[in-house]
């Protein structure tokens, strides 16, 4: 099994760019402190540093 990333939206896009709203979106979030895991790998990680001032991001093993 590949790693995977427990992420944590813990911020409120309210006041962001409409993009970064998008980008909170597409990893699966939909409500403010839902927790998803997604899979560890570049395309992810990219999403999640351009929104990292609202995650809290994990490493599952």
């Amino acid at each position: 099994m590949a790693n995977m990333l427990k992420i944590t939206w813990v911020r409120s896009s309210i006041g962001y760019a409409k993009d970064q709203k998008a980008t909170v979106r597409a990893l699966g979030l939909h409500r403010l402190h839902e927790t998803v895991e997604q899979p560890d790998n570049s395309s992810i990680r990219g999403m999640v540093r351009k929104v990292r001032h609202m995650l809290q991001v994990e490493e599952v093993l």
